[in-house]
């Protein structure tokens, strides 16, 4: 199709507003050009919502992911793509309500709807193969913030310490210290100024102190935070004075009460707002992500879209630069979420996006059909804008306004003016900082069905199958105590247990987890390792840290360290002193220095040969991956590079055709400026010839004799100016089929240029490119035991003498 082209986005056709009429020129944009951003704006019934579907359908037909919030609803709708195109398909998706308006039953209407999108997608060209390639290209996602209909994602379960990249940016980490703060108080009703408001200053500060320190928060220890802050002054003030123990606990309680409240516990469920697992499969392909809130209350919507935003923020500065498309965020309603003057807790993290995302490859397209209400200022540095069918004059003022701020140069008021008054129901104006003019379409049919916002039963059926697969193969999100829970096994009853602690063998040190209760010790053999990785030919300098923790067991193989738990501290975090009150277990016979020094050779030789680094390879890309990067990171990795390759060879052969273009281009202005001038001269000698004939033909009347010397003069001055005229309309005819000339080169060296493009290699479906693994272990002599001893693990004992882990 003449619209499948490399890195180009098939949004409509050109159309000429004089005449109201469809014209035959695709309108095909390029995918870079979103790197700078696109702002959609027009009033309900403009085709919003269908361009906005349209140009995300292009995206992923190109392997390009999205995220989208979706306030109304709508956005649900592109999972709803038949190839068939047949009435059944329909039928469970068709909004029965509007069939009964136009007095047909539900059956005759989900026919009718099946016939008009199928003759809606033959008159702009496009297939049941392109449906089928747009459903099988990418990982379809409807997710329910606060509710159980569609994938639950979990926003409140914990506060996770930032990335890297985050906490060693103080501006970012300030930040997303200052929008989580916020968006949280907001949520429970409190207004909080950054600078003047004690709640958020408090928060604020628990929330830095503890990412700081490396260590994560859930709504309980933030609340048990609020109560006994871990600092004892803010600024020059104690805390106290700051905020009084009376009214902190009054603040503790609020939010308190808020994860008390019935069906809080949707928002503490779920998948984790993990930004690369929503852009990417674990495989990854590419993924379609909608977040729907339209069910939730203002403050919700708020909360989450801030926090999403926050999330997508820390992505964004742990991703490498790139001048391609990487992945896009689409809003399909930012009415309130970027305002003018005020301030809610989603405008910085959208600023800050705005401005910087593009040197990430990530670009933002916001839809609104609120013109007054957005931030022009923010939005001037938006590269392209899509202008519908407006629904005021103050509507239209506003536009030209933040038109004209984002113009470059060359802007003309009134002419734009005219053109927005005439826009009409799918036709848009498209205004590209990287195009020399605007340029005026209709928008090409959607391969979706636009059925209207989808309700919770709907949404729940199209993710009915996700959600179990999503059951039986994510891993769920638990404390670190019920992971090893389920994965040790803890002794049904203790042998022996005294209140002492058993003597230990003679320069072996004893450790102990931390621990609360009625605690009954079990011991284990500790190991902390450090371990380095090195291979010049993959560019791996990488060192490792290991806390293995191996419970005794009976049989020939006391200490089997491909067994042992695998623990998430430092030396640190051990302890020196039991739990008071507890019971030990006793020490098993094995546990002699003599087997401890060969249980020490066994822990460093486990992790040589069983934890090596892997690395994939790509023979195709000649790419490997990075050190801790998992397969799907770089799978997407292999994507974005091969889309970053494609777009650089297309600039390439761009470059290369550009002066020739040009010459032809200067050369076809010089014939149209002759045609022009041919075409004056020709009238103008046709003027002299009427001019000649009726002055002879005057004196002709006038002597009512025989022409005389002069009248037949005349006539011969007739005959001449006649030839002349015609020798200047031959002329004219001559500099016309110069322009088609000009005009028919230009057009074969742009199809020349375009074959050229065709040869190349287009976007990858990088979930299907072969890998090769490459497993990297530490040497011998990179190994080394920092911690080695006795370790108590300490078991909590149930009220009928059940033995369960008690270390977090």
């Amino acid at each position: 199709m003449d619209y499948e082209k490399l890195g180009a986005f098939y949004l409509g056709k050109d159309y000429d507003l004089t005449a109201a009429q469809l014209k035959d020129n695709l309108v095909l944009y390029d995918s870079k050009d979103l790197v700078t951003h696109a702002v959609i704006i027009g009033m309900t019934g403009s085709g919003k919502t269908g361009l906005g579907i349209g140009l995300l359908e292009e995206a992923l037909v190109d392997n390009i992911p999205f995220i989208a919030i979706d306030p109304k609803g709508d956005l649900g709708n592109i999972l709803l793509t038949f190839p068939e195109l047949n009435t059944a398909h329909f039928r469970p998706w068709i909004n029965e309500q509007e069939a009964a308006t136009q007095n047909q039953t539900p059956d005759q209407f989900a026919e009718a709807q099946a016939k008009l999108w199928e003759k809606g997608l033959g008159d702009w060209g496009q297939t049941a193969e392109r449906i089928a390639k747009l459903r099988q290209s990418v990982d379809f996602s409807i997710y329910t913030p606060g509710s159980s209909s569609g994938l639950q994602v979990s926003v409140l379960k914990s506060f996770a310490v930032p990335s890297k990249a985050v906490l060693e940016d103080n501006d970012a980490l300030r930040e997303n210290i200052q929008t989580t703060a916020t968006s949280l108080l907001a949520l429970m009703g409190i207004e909080a100024d950054p600078m003047t408001s004690r709640e958020h200053v408090l928060v604020s500060n628990i929330l830095s102190q503890s990412w700081n320190a490396g260590k994560n928060l859930d709504i309980a220890s933030l609340i048990k935070a609020i109560q006994e802050p871990p600092f004892t002054q803010i600024g020059v003030m104690d805390i106290e004075s700051f905020y009084p123990q009376k009214d902190r606990f009054a603040l503790s309680m609020q939010l308190n009460n808020l994860l008390a409240s019935p069906g809080f516990n949707a928002w503490m469920e779920g998948e984790p707002l993990d930004i690369q697992r929503m852009f990417y499969t674990p495989e990854g392909k590419a993924r379609a992500c909608i977040f729907t809130i339209s069910h939730l209350g203002d403050k919700e919507r708020m909360f989450f879209v801030s926090m999403l935003l926050n999330e997508i923020l820390g992505w964004m500065r742990t991703q490498s630069g790139t001048t391609s498309l990487r992945a896009l965020l689409y809003m399909d309603e930012i009415f309130g979420y970027l305002p003018p003057t005020a301030n809610p807790p989603s405008k910085v993290p959208m600023l800050t996006l705005l401005k910087q995302a593009r040197a990430f490859g990530l670009g933002l397209v916001l839809a609104t059909q609120n013109p007054v209400d957005l931030d022009y200022k923010a939005l001037s540095n938006t590269g392209t804008w899509f202008i519908g069918r407006l629904q005021t004059e103050r509507d239209k003022a506003r536009v030209l306004e933040g038109l004209e701020g984002a113009s470059q140069s060359g802007f003309d008021k009134a002419e734009m003016d005219k053109i927005l008054s005439g826009l009409g129901k799918r036709v848009f104006l498209m205004h590209n900082v990287n195009d020399n003019a605007p340029t005026i379409f209709q928008t090409r049919w959607t391969m979706s069905y636009l059925r209207g916002p989808m309700t919770k039963e709907q949404i729940k059926t199209l993710m009915s199958e996700r959600k179990v697969t999503t059951s039986s193969q994510a891993t769920p999100q638990v404390s670190t105590q019920q992971t090893l829970t389920a994965q040790i096994p803890a002794p049904s009853s203790v042998v022996s247990a005294s209140s002492v602690a058993p003597a230990t063998p003679q320069g072996l040190k004893v450790y102990y987890l931390p621990a609360s209760g009625n605690i009954t010790y079990s011991p284990a053999v500790l190991s902390m390792i450090e371990a380095h990785y090195s291979n010049a030919k993959h560019s791996v300098n990488e060192t490792a840290s290991y806390t293995l923790a191996c419970e005794l067991q009976d049989g020939p193989v006391p200490c089997n360290w491909e067994e042992a738990i695998e623990l998430s501290l430092s030396s640190q975090d051990l302890q020196t002193e039991a739990v008071s009150g507890s019971s030990f277990s006793d020490l098993p016979k094995e546990m002699t220095a003599k087997n401890m020094d060969k249980w020490q050779k066994d822990s460093l030789s486990f992790i040589r040969q069983q934890k090596p680094i892997t690395l994939y390879s790509s023979k195709e890309y000649k790419l490997t991956s990075k050190p801790g990067e998992s397969e799907g990171d770089f799978r997407a990795r292999l994507s974005q590079s091969s889309r970053e390759g494609r777009d650089t060879q297309v600039e390439k052969l761009r470059d290369k055709y550009a002066s020739k273009l040009s010459t032809l281009q200067n050369r076809l202005r010089t014939a149209q400026e002759r045609v022009a001038r041919e075409q004056s001269q020709a009238k103008q000698q046709q003027l002299d010839t009427v001019v000649n004939i009726g002055t002879t033909l005057l004196g002709a009347f006038m002597g009512k004799k025989k022409l005389s010397v002069t009248n037949a003069r005349g006539a011969g001055s007739v005959f001449k100016s006649a030839t002349r005229a015609q020798r200047q309309g031959v002329d004219v005819a001559k500099a016309e089929e110069s322009v088609e000339g000009v005009q028919q080169q230009i057009a074969n060296l742009e199809a020349e240029l375009q074959a050229e493009i065709e040869k190349l290699s287009g976007g990858v479906d990088a979930s299907l490119v072969a890998l090769e693994t490459i497993q990297v272990a530490a040497k011998s002599t990179d190994l080394s035991v920092r911690v080695f001893g006795l370790l108590w693990l300490p078991y909590a004992k149930d009220s009928e003498g059940r033995l369960s882990p008690a270390w977090s």
